[in-house]
């Protein structure tokens, strides 16, 4: 009898829970800037920290060498085969297109045969450097969700920097140093990702993992992104809460993960050796087939759209904001001080969404009824932005809308939308009253399909236990 009312309630409690995961409040993706919820003073507009999806964003990427002449095949040139570095009759021909070998074969679409990729001119300047800087720019604020891959079709080279930039490339930081020998490169121990905490997730290292010769398998240079974000989210990344919660609170961590510029420092080619082959230069050169960045544009929490208009990547902000990143109020809503949205409390956040200026009262702006809950709006002063209307911003508790412009409260409400009661702006408070039971805050709970779904679990649990046993 007791097993079939358990096998019951738990079939129950699977279908619940299988509608619930749905529950976009319950996620924590940060994927809706706001949703209509409903109290008793009608439907109101709930809203929420927001962000782009995560994309592929070479698809977006200007590229630049420098020097600008360093892409072999002008004039032609023959090079030696990455497979066997002493067959040396392959050519590079700028003019001829299956011979040619330009930048944007780093970021079209692989799995061919043969591989297409980018290549420098050879290092028949030896002993002078052969340097070489590929610089990504978006002209957009990019954050980074996943690792930066390189695919090297020659050997991996045996010095490189990878440095990026947060200014539109007028300031550069180091990321991550690459070597063979990191203290002769660059005076530098060597580690990896797995030496670093969470204390030490922001130190610039070198590491020898990515740098060996002329191994056909061994093609690939990564910079872990997911590996520090694990530090905090744990190893699957399951608890991404944590991983928000530390990106919230700490800038430099955000300012990490944050970039508008990739380079690429190639500063020594693979040369498999201690020395080099000075009777086969032919060997050295750089050719990457492959580059991935994987991000989302940066729209400090008041988006979840990026769009491309005029070749540049722009932010459909909401929340009353504007700009390439949603960094300022729009007009007539400079009404507090604009802020960036903020991932807790987790959940949903807080929008920070901006509010109508005090001089637009008088003469309201054309903006769409979209107001937030008004408990979020942190103003101190009441009188500020008294604007009001029938449709979603209703004057709550028995409060009548004079003109559009302000709410007339009854003689024990005060605020905006007379959500407050007086009482608590006097000495002592409210005592043992309870609080006004039409405030907006209201609506911040969980939302009306969570709530039906609980109603329907303690409306079907007295039937269940009462069912009498059948096949006991």
């Amino acid at each position: 009898m007791y097993l079939s009312r358990f096998l019951s309630l738990h079939t129950l409690w699977v279908t619940v829970s299988s509608v619930m995961q749905h529950y976009p409040s319950v996620w924590g993706h940060y994927d809706v800037c706001k949703t209509q919820i409903y109290t008793e003073e009608g439907k109101v507009w709930d809203y929420m920290a927001c962000q782009p999806e995560a994309r592929d964003m070479i698809k977006y990427v200007k590229v630049t060498l420098d020097p600008p002449d360093i892409t072999c095949g002008d004039p032609p040139e023959t090079f030696c085969a990455m497979g066997n570095p002493y067959m040396c009759n392959n050519e590079c021909d700028a003019s001829t297109q299956e011979l040619a070998h330009p930048p944007e074969l780093m970021f079209d679409l692989e799995g061919r045969h043969p591989s297409t990729f980018w290549q420098s001119t050879t290092w028949k300047d030896y002993p002078k450097p052969l340097h070489v800087n590929i610089t990504l720019s978006w002209n957009k604020t990019i954050e980074l969700t996943d690792n930066i891959v390189i695919t090297f079709e020659s050997g991996r080279p045996d010095q490189m920097i990878l440095e990026k930039s947060l200014d539109y490339g007028r300031t550069w930081q180091p990321y991550q140093y690459y070597a063979t020998d990191c203290l002769d490169a660059f005076h530098m121990d060597p580690k990896s990702v797995r030496d670093l905490s969470q204390h030490t997730v922001l130190e610039i290292i070198c590491t020898e993992e990515y740098s060996t010769g002329y191994m056909t398998n061994s093609k690939i240079i990564h910079f872990e992104i997911k590996d520090r974000f694990a530090f905090f989210a744990g190893p699957r990344l399951h608890n991404m809460a944590s991983l928000y919660g530390q990106l919230d609170t700490t800038k430099k961590l955000r300012d990490f993960f944050t970039i508008t510029d990739l380079r690429i420092r190639l500063l020594r080619p693979a040369t498999g050796e201690i020395y080099v082959d000075e009777q086969h230069l032919a060997r050295y050169f750089y050719a990457i087939s492959d580059i991935r960045v994987y991000g989302r544009c940066k729209c400090n929490l008041h988006a979840t759209g990026c769009k491309e208009e005029n070749k540049r990547l722009l932010c459909e902000c909401e929340h009353n904001t504007t700009g390439p990143d949603c960094g300022k109020c729009k007009k007539n809503y400079q009404g507090r001080p604009w802020s960036p949205g903020s991932y807790l409390p987790i959940p949903k956040g807080t929008a920070n969404i901006c509010i109508p200026s005090i001089s637009s009262i008088g003469n309201p702006p054309k903006f769409d009824r979209i107001w937030p809950n008004i408990s979020s709006l942190e103003v101190s002063k009441p009188n500020q932005a008294n604007v009001c209307d029938n449709e979603l911003l209703h004057c709550q508790n028995g409060g009548t809308c004079i003109n559009n412009v302000r709410c007339q409260c009854p003689p024990a409400y005060t605020g905006i939308l007379c959500e407050k009661l007086r009482c608590e702006r006097e000495p002592g408070g409210c005592g043992g009253r309870s609080s006004a039971p039409g405030r907006a805050g209201a609506g911040a709970g969980p939302g009306p399909r969570l709530l039906l779904l609980l109603l329907l679990l303690l409306l079907l649990l007295p039937a269940l236990l009462a069912a009498p046993a059948r096949g006991c």
